[in-house]
Parts: structure tokens; C-alpha cells; sequence
């Protein structure tokens, strides 16, 4: 596995090693002792995930920005299986110099890249292909009462989500929520 560092210190881009020949390819989505050994050197601290999620969307679905509030933060590990996304996290981080900047990353089904993002950031991808299906773990369980986030078009992150705004679908949660100004947040 490769670990590329992002301009965001606590997101970072694995790159696992696929081995393809004629039938297909083959690689290890996720191995604990590899993680241990390279991602955890990195960031600093030891991740232990609890659960594993899974969502397919149409083309303009973008679903973001979540987090959960403490004492119920999450790190995630995101990867797509089939399809194509651009993934953002948002620094939320309290103190961060990156506070409110963002990082995209395409993923899909071909790259086969992960993005690993630490608890203190708002996460949330938009759909580029004809479909996508996403998986993520997480470190931490869902908390109905800790779900949180904030606007996905809020000018001030300046994110190009890749959709034009007509074409996105978004839940009228998503839709509603507070811009980072309305609603400071630091995790």
C-alpha cells in the first residue's frame, strides 16, 4: 500500500497494490497490520473500526457535509466499489491552521484509491458516474442523536463539487443546513 499525504494533515490517500492478470484483478481492500504500520505512523494514534457502511447513488446524488458531534466523532476509510465520486473532507479541527479548507479526491471503481479521514473533518463525495456504490468504515458507531453538518454549497469552503448545481440531488436535510458561518464548529 501507498500512502500519499493530502494538503490536509490527518487526510490521507492509500493506494493498495493490485495484482491484475487476464482473469480480473486482486487486492486487499483493508489490513489492519498495514494500517498499523503505515497509516498510523502517520496520523498518530491507533483506529479501530466498529462498523462498515454502504450506499449506492445515481449520477448529481452529493451527500454531505456529516460528522458526528463529540464525544461520538468518527474516522472514516472510504472507498468506492463501482463508479466514480469526488470525495471532500472539510477541516474542522479546533486550532487547525487548515480550519475550513478542504480536500477532493476522485475515487472509483478503476483507481481503486481509499481516502482515510480522521475524526475533526466533515466528509461527504458527489457522484460523477452513471451510478456509484460506496463503502466506508467507521471507528465509531452511528449516533442518531450526534449527527451533524453543515452546507454543502456554502460558498465560503469553495468546493467545485464537478455537478452543476441543477443537476445535484440532495436530501432536504443536506439542502437545509447551516453555512460554516451560521453554524461554528470546531471538533
Amino acid at each position: 500500500m501507498n500512502v500519499v499525504r493530502t494538503s490536509l494533515s490527518g487526510v490521507l490517500i492509500l493506494e493498495p497494490r493490485v495484482f491484475e492478470d487476464p482473469r480480473g484483478y486482486f487486492f486487499e481492500s483493508f489490513s489492519q497490520r498495514d494500517f498499523d504500520a503505515q497509516v498510523v505512523p502517520v496520523i498518530g494514534h491507533p483506529v479501530n473500526f466498529v462498523q462498515d457502511n454502504e450506499s449506492m447513488s445515481s449520477y448529481g446524488v452529493v451527500r454531505g457535509l456529516h460528522f458526528q458531534l463529540p464525544p461520538f466523532t468518527q474516522a472514516k476509510l472510504v472507498r468506492v466499489v463501482r463508479g466514480t465520486v469526488l470525495d471532500v473532507a472539510v477541516d474542522l479541527r479546533r486550532g487547525s491552521p487548515t480550519y475550513g479548507m478542504h480536500e477532493a479526491v476522485e475515487l472509483s471503481g478503476e483507481n481503486h484509491r481509499q481516502v482515510f479521514i480522521d475524526k475533526g473533518f466533515a466528509h461527504g463525495f458527489a457522484v460523477l458516474s452513471e451510478t456509484a456504490v460506496f463503502q466506508y468504515k467507521c471507528d465509531e458507531f452511528y449516533h442518531p442523536e450526534a449527527d451533524s453538518g453543515i452546507q454543502l454549497l456554502d460558498p465560503a469552503l469553495g468546493i467545485d463539487w464537478r455537478v452543476p448545481v441543477d443537476k445535484m440531488l440532495l436530501s432536504d436535510k443536506d439542502r437545509n443546513r447551516p453555512t460554516l458561518a451560521e453554524k461554528p464548529i470546531a471538533l
